[in-house]
C-alpha cells in the first residue's frame, strides 16, 4: 500500500532568477510555477531579489494591495524593503522582491555567525559571493517576517533555495525557524562546474577527486563551503539528474535524497496553423538575416541548424559543434546548404549599423558585409572564443561553401536591435539543434527544442540526454527526434564525426520522414510535461516535512 504524502500548507521559494532571467533556473521555476499555483492558489510564494530597482522589470507585476498588512509590517517593524506583486508567468504566482543592499553592513557579522553554527567558510569570498549572500540572508529575514506576521505554529510550511546562491538564507532559517522544513537544490555543483570550466577531466577522474581539496586548488573555496554545508544541514538535498547526483556523492560527500527531474510546459508552443504560420515567419526572418549579412541568396530549402545557451565554450559544447561544422563543409553526403547559428549571449555591444541598414532594405545583396560572421559589434571583438576558432578553422562564409555559420551574440528578447524576435519565436523556425554538451546538469536546450518539434542533437553527459535514453531503451537516435551522442572526457574528434554525419543525414531525408522524425520530438517534450515530473517535488516536500518532524522530535527528547 502506498504512503499517503505529507502536503505543505505554504512553500516559499528563493533564486538569484525569480523574476530576474539569466540562465536555466528561470525556467525551471516559471514553467513549474503555474502547476504548483493550481495545486498550492496563492499558498506559494518566489522571493527574488530587487535588482531592477528604477528600470522597468517586464517579468514583475507590482501591486500594492497585495499582502498590504504585512509588507507595511516587514518595511515598519522589520526594516524590510520588499515589493509585492505577481510574477509575469503562466499561472502569474506572488513574488516577494527584496532590497538586500542595507545587509552588506552587516556582512562580517552575517558570515562569522555562519561560521560559528554551522562552519560555513565565507574568509575566502570573492566575485559574485557577497552579492549572492547578502540576498540570500535577505530572503531568509522575509519568509521569517511573514512566518511570524501571517502564520501558525500548526502550518506545514516548506522553503526551497536553489543553488548555493541561496544557501546562507537556508541555514538561517533552519537554525531561526526550525520547524519550518528546508530543500535545498543544487542544479550544478560549482566545484564540478569549474573542474570541466578548467578543462580537468571531470568524469574518468570523479572518484578521486576530493571537493574541499579542488575547492582550494580551483580557489573556490567559500561558494563550495555554502553549497556543502546547506547540503548536509537542509531536511531535503535535492539535485535534477543522476548524472549529478554523482557529482554530489563525490564532490560534497552527500547524495541526493531526492532527484528533481526539469520539466516543461507545451502552453506556450501555438498549434496547428498558428504553429506553420510562426514556422514560416521564423524562417523567413533566419533566411533573410543570412542574406543581408552575407550577401548570398540562401535556397528556400537551406538546412537551418542552432546551437544556444550560456557562453560556456567548452561546457556546452559550442567548440565541438563549430568543429563539426567544419568538417561538414567536406562532406560530399551533404544533400542542402546550411545556415548554422550560435544565439549565445556574449560582452555584446552595439547592433551592427550596416546590418540594420540592409535589414530595412527589400532587395536581396550579393555582397557579403564586413565580418561576415556576427550580427552584432562585441567590446572583446579580438578576444572573442567562437570569432577565435572561425578564424583558427578557416571558417570563410563564402558564397560557394556550403555551410555558412552566423554568431547573434545577444539575449533574444525581442529587442536586440537586429533579430528583434523573442527565442521561442525563433527556435520554431529550426530544423536541427545541437548541444553536444561536456557538462549540463540537465540541459533545457535540447528539451526546448522538442517542445517546438525541432529534433535535437545532445550527448550522455547531459541530464536530459540520459533520461531519453532511459524512456527510450536505447541510446537517442535521429529517428526518435533527439540523437544521443556518447561522450567522454576525450572522444571530442568522434563527437564532431557524430555531429557531422548526422547533420548530413537529415539533410538526406524527404518530407515524410522529417515530418515523422519532428512527431517523434513532440512526442518526447510530452513526456517530459510537469504534469508527468511534478510527482519528485511532492515526494520531496513529503521527505522534507518527516524529517523536520523527526528532528524537532530528537530536539525535544
Amino acid at each position: 500500500m502506498m504512503k499517503q504524502l505529507l502536503k505543505p500548507d505554504y512553500i516559499f521559494e528563493s533564486s538569484w532568477e525569480v523574476c530576474n532571467k539569466v540562465g536555466g533556473i528561470y525556467t525551471v521555476l516559471s514553467t513549474r510555477a503555474k502547476t504548483l499555483q493550481e495545486d498550492f492558489p496563492d499558498r506559494i510564494f518566489f522571493i527574488g531579489p530587487d535588482c531592477w530597482k528604477g528600470k522597468d522589470n517586464p517579468s514583475f507585476i507590482s501591486d500594492d494591495e497585495l499582502l498590504k498588512a504585512w509588507r507595511e509590517h516587514a518595511v515598519e517593524k522589520d526594516g524590510l524593503n520588499v515589493r509585492v506583486g505577481r510574477w509575469n508567468i503562466p499561472g502569474k504566482p506572488m513574488a516577494i522582491l527584496v532590497d538586500f543592499t542595507p545587509f552588506y553592513a552587516k556582512k562580517n557579522d552575517i558570515y562569522t555567525q555562519a561560521w560559528i553554527d554551522f562552519n560555513v567558510d565565507s574568509l575566502h569570498a570573492y566575485g559574485d559571493y557577497d552579492e549572492a549572500s547578502m540576498f540570500s540572508y535577505a530572503a531568509g529575514k522575509v519568509l521569517e517576517s511573514f512566518y511570524r506576521f501571517c502564520l501558525k505554529p500548526s502550518d506545514n510550511v516548506i522553503y526551497q533555495a536553489h543553488e548555493w546562491m541561496t544557501g546562507l538564507g537556508a541555514l538561517y532559517i533552519r537554525k531561526t525557524l526550525p520547524q519550518i522544513a528546508t530543500i535545498f537544490t543544487t542544479h550544478a555543483t560549482s566545484i564540478g562546474r569549474s573542474i570541466a570550466g578548467n578543462n580537468k577531466p571531470l568524469y574518468d577522474y570523479l572518484f578521486a577527486y576530493n571537493g574541499d581539496q579542488m575547492s582550494r586548488e580551483l580557489n573556490m573555496e567559500s561558494k563550495h563551503s555554502i553549497e556543502k554545508q546547506t547540503a548536509h544541514n537542509v531536511d531535503c538535498f535535492t539535485t535534477v539528474s543522476e548524472i549529478t547526483n554523482n557529482e554530489c556523492k563525490e564532490l560534497l560527500d552527500k547524495p541526493a535524497d531526492v532527484v528533481l527531474m526539469n520539466g516543461f510546459e507545451d502552453d506556450f508552443v501555438p498549434k496547428g496553423d498558428a504553429f506553420s504560420e510562426k514556422r514560416r515567419k521564423a524562417r523567413g526572418v533566419l533566411l533573410n538575416l543570412a542574406n543581408k549579412l552575407l550577401g548570398t541568396d540562401i535556397s528556400e530549402d537551406a538546412l537551418i541548424v542552432g546551437t544556444s545557451g550560456r557562453y560556456e565554450f567548452k561546457n556546452k559544447g559550442i567548440n565541438v559543434y563549430l568543429e563539426a561544422l567544419n568538417r561538414l563543409t567536406r562532406d560530399k553526403n551533404l544533400k542542402k546548404e546550411v545556415v548554422a547559428f550560435i544565439n549565445v549571449p556574449g560582452w555584446v555591444g552595439d547592433a551592427r549599423e550596416d546590418l540594420k541598414e540592409r535589414l530595412a532594405s527589400d532587395k536581396k545583396f550579393d555582397t557579403p558585409l564586413h565580418v561576415p560572421f556576427i550580427t552584432h559589434w562585441l567590446h572583446n571583438m579580438s578576444h572573442d572564443q567562437v570569432l577565435d576558432m572561425l578564424k583558427y578553422l578557416n571558417i570563410s562564409n563564402a558564397a560557394d561553401t556550403k555551410v555558412k555559420v552566423i554568431f547573434v551574440p545577444c539575449y533574444l528578447d525581442g529587442r536586440d536591435g537586429i533579430v528583434n524576435m523573442p527565442y521561442y519565436d525563433l527556435l520554431i523556425g529550426f530544423d536541427l539543434t545541437v548541444y553536444a554538451s561536456y557538462y549540463e546538469p540537465w540541459g533545457y536546450t535540447p528539451l526546448e527544442s522538442v517542445a517546438f518539434h525541432v529534433p535535437t542533437i545532445t550527448t550522455d553527459l547531459s541530464g536530459f540526454g540520459l533520461w531519453v535514453n532511459s524512456v527510450e531503451g536505447h541510446y537517442g537516435m535521429l529517428e526518435d527526434g533527439v540523437k544521443v551522442i556518447h561522450r567522454t572526457d576525450y572522444n571530442y574528434s568522434e563527437v564532431a564525426d557524430a555531429i557531422k554525419d548526422t547533420v548530413s543525414e537529415f539533410s538526406s531525408l524527404d518530407g515524410k520522414d522529417v515530418l515523422a522524425i519532428r512527431q517523434k520530438a513532440e512526442n518526447i517534450a510530452e513526456k517530459a510535461l510537469w504534469k508527468h515530473f511534478i510527482k519528485y517535488y511532492y515526494e520531496a516536500y513529503d521527505f522534507a516535512l518527516r524529517n523536520r518532524t523527526e528532528r524537532l522530535a530528537r530536539k525535544d527528547n
